[in-house]
């Protein structure tokens, strides 16, 4: 079986990292590796909850070096743990900060002494490599629409995508762009656009999460040469929303949710940089990617094909290494492209017509004032008729005025009943509403009198 290195960077003097602004060489960012693999306990899971996002791929080089595996599940909240804790026995988190509560046996990273420099050089420079085949994560599905549901990745499939995705937007040409990311790293797409693609295309990570545009800024100002941010519809919103100047960009990546052709332009013309999507699920993981100004069509990555097979579209080849079928509505043009109509689970039918919640949210967030809103169809419970619900976040925007702009877009029968005006939606880190977070939400506003 094939090996595969840990990471592309070809000299020991490499920057594999920026972090608290200071170059991590490819050298030490080795030397952390072998550090942290010799304090991990002998397991064959971990939960990294590393908030660093060095930290986190270290972390994730030395379970490897170590045969372990690592979990990405949805969330980290208590009732998680444990079932995962059920699922693997002798799990344990790998933290940069205490757990509360600490549901899990806890292994804190280990810090390095305070007097081995970060940029320096050594001599000594021996990349690890792995078997194509060794199982380096176990994905979860994001709960989106029912229970997580878990899917391995091998250590080639995903260096391949990674390689990939960088050879995409051009940046394996260079090997000097550094990412910086609003997504955690524990979930597939921050996994794989901020630090696979960092690793596996002799790109440099930042070590930050930011989250607020102005943090999103001050990020971006550590780091030398040409940047790439890698964010969400969510924050994209937020950052175009407070008008907030951004550094020269080289790229923006996004991906978790489709974005509108309005905002991506805006995006491009504020930022004067190329907006380009990322298209996956995680049971394939990245599949395609599309320019969003430049028109509807995804593009498949590398040698990834796609086929129709009775009602469903089916994706195999490059890093897809077993056949997956689409969880979404699209329609192929040729054999690695195509246009997304949306989730199969998305569609809605109500006295006879049909319309998918994608659609409705576009419309919904379209109209002004409105600075975030979702429509979701709750479960049936025996009470009478189920109605469309929606949520929004639109101060200074009357009940009478918002109906009055959603009549203009959508048919009548689509109309949200109940209609919630709140604070803010209950969004996970990478952007995505979950289901159960949702009808937990409804539940709590309802018991509350709101609506």
């Amino acid at each position: 079986m094939a090996q595969v290195a840990a990471i592309s960077h070809a000299d020991a003097a490499d920057v594999v990292a920026y972090n608290g602004g200071q170059p991590v060489t490819a050298a030490f960012f080795l030397a952390d590796v072998e550090r942290v693999a010799e304090s991990l306990p002998a397991s064959s899971h971990l939960v990294n909850f590393c908030v660093d996002r060095y930290h986190f791929a270290v972390g994730l080089i030395a379970a490897l070096v170590r045969g372990q595996i690592s979990l990405l599940p949805p969330n980290q909240t208590p009732d998680m743990l444990r079932q995962l804790q059920r699922d693997y026995a002798g799990l344990y988190a790998l933290s940069d900060s205490p757990q509360q509560p600490a549901v899990i046996e806890e292994v804190m990273y280990p810090q390095a002494a305070e007097d081995s420099g970060r940029h320096s050089s050594t001599s000594r420079f021996t990349v690890p490599a792995f078997a194509e085949d060794q199982v380096a994560a176990i994905a979860f599905t994001s709960g989106s629409t029912g229970k997580p549901t878990a899917h391995r990745k091998t250590w080639g499939a995903l260096a391949r995508g990674a390689a990939a995705e960088a050879e995409r937007f051009a940046l394996h040409r260079e090997g000097r762009s550094t990412l910086v990311a609003t997504v955690p790293p524990q979930h597939m797409y921050g996994l794989e656009s901020s630090v696979l693609m960092a690793l596996r295309g002799g790109l440099a990570l930042h070590a930050g999460r930011p989250f607020y545009p102005a943090d999103v800024a001050a990020a971006l100002a550590e780091v030398p040469g040409d940047r790439v941010l890698v964010t969400t519809p969510v924050h994209l919103r937020a950052m175009l929303n407070e008008e907030i100047a951004l550094p020269e960009l080289r790229l923006i990546v996004c991906a978790t949710a489709v974005l509108s052709l309005e905002m991506a332009a805006q995006a491009e013309a504020c930022y004067r940089a190329p907006l380009h999507e990322v298209y996956g699920f995680t049971e394939a993981g990245m599949v395609a990617t599309r320019r969003t100004v430049q028109g509807q069509l995804w593009h498949c990555l590398r040698d990834v094909r796609l086929r129709r097979d009775g009602d469903d579209v089916k994706a195999a080849g490059g890093h897809v290494e077993k056949e997956v079928p689409f969880t979404d509505v699209v329609e192929l043009d040729g054999a690695d492209q195509f246009v997304l109509h949306g989730r199969n689970a998305d569609l809605v039918n109500i006295a006879g017509k049909r319309t998918s919640l994608a659609y409705l949210n576009h419309q919904l967030n379209s109209i002004e004032g409105v600075r975030d809103g979702v429509f979701f169809m709750p479960d049936e419970s025996g009470e009478g008729v189920i109605r469309l619900t929606a949520f929004v976040v639109a101060p200074g925007i009357s009940r009478e005025a918002l109906v009055g702009a959603l009549r203009t877009r959508i048919d009548a029968v689509f109309l949200p009943r109940p209609l919630y005006f709140v604070d803010a939606l209950p969004r996970n880190a990478t952007g995505k509403l979950p289901r159960e977070a949702l009808l937990q939400y409804a539940a709590g506003l309802k018991r509350g009198g709101r609506d």
